[in-house]
């Protein structure tokens, strides 16, 4: 009797568990659509502005750590600094510090008037 009572119970409680699931499943309304954008495109912005951040903090304290390279450029048109080891780097958009092989560092061109 008590096994058919325990078991019972289980069964109810495993068809009120799926019924619950499939209601947290509904679609989504126009509002709960827009915030979905909504909070993808702060997602962006929050992380594009963490990226110009980190790029503006690496390259300043590259500019005063370091030796900048003058009339050479890195492979996307960046200063190039050269480190106390004699080490050759650029900073790339997301603030990241990219050694360079010097077949990567290119002339800068000059701008004539």
């Amino acid at each position: 009797m008590k096994k058919k009572f325990a078991i019972g119970l289980l069964t109810l409680a495993l068809f009120g568990g799926v019924s619950l699931s499939v209601n947290a499943q509904e679609k989504k309304t126009d509002v709960g659509k827009a915030l979905d954008k909504t909070g993808k495109a702060i997602g962006k912005g929050a992380k594009s502005v963490g990226n110009k951040t980190a790029e503006v903090a690496v390259k300043g304290g590259s500019k005063v750590a370091d030796k900048t390279w003058k009339g050479k450029m890195a492979p996307d048109g960046s200063d190039v600094y050269i480190n106390a080891k004699n080490e050759k780097y650029y900073v790339n958009s997301k603030g990241a510090k990219i050694w360079l092989k010097p077949s990567q560092i290119k002339t800068r061109v000059e701008k004539k008037n």
